[in-house]
C-alpha cells in the first residue's frame, strides 16, 4: 500500500513501514507523531486505486519523525575565463527523516 502526499508544497510517495527523507520540518522534534491529510493518490495491495480531486476526503497518513540531518555539501564554482573572476559557494540541504506508521483510507 502506498500514497502520494503533499507536504510543504511538494509531493512524496510514502509506503507503510518505510522511511522517507523530506525537507526540514523545523518545528517538529524527534519522535513526534504527525498526520498528513493532503493525500492526493492512494493504492492498496488489492489493486484498488483512489484518486483525489485534489485530495482524497477522509484519507490520512500517520508518520513519526525519526531524526533531522543535513545532506552532503554541494559546491558551486563560477568562473569567467580571461576576466580573473572566481566565485565559490557551498550549500547543504537540511532534511527530516520520517517513518510511515499507517495509511488510512476511507471505507
Amino acid at each position: 500500500m502506498y500514497a502520494v502526499v503533499s507536504i510543504n508544497g511538494k509531493q512524496f510517495k510514502l509506503e507503510a513501514g518505510k522511511y522517507t527523507d523530506i525537507d526540514l520540518l523545523a518545528d517538529k522534534a524527534e519522535n513526534d507523531a504527525l498526520t498528513f491529510d493532503q493525500v492526493l493518490f492512494a493504492a492498496d495491495d488489492a489493486g484498488k486505486v483512489l484518486i483525489g480531486q485534489p485530495a482524497i476526503a477522509g484519507a490520512s497518513v500517520n508518520v513519526t519523525v525519526v531524526r533531522h540531518w543535513r545532506g552532503p555539501k554541494t559546491l558551486v564554482f563560477k568562473y569567467r575565463c580571461k576576466k580573473g573572476t572566481r566565485k565559490k559557494n557551498g550549500h547543504r540541504q537540511s532534511y527530516t527523516r520520517i517513518q510511515v506508521d499507517a495509511i488510512k483510507l476511507p471505507a
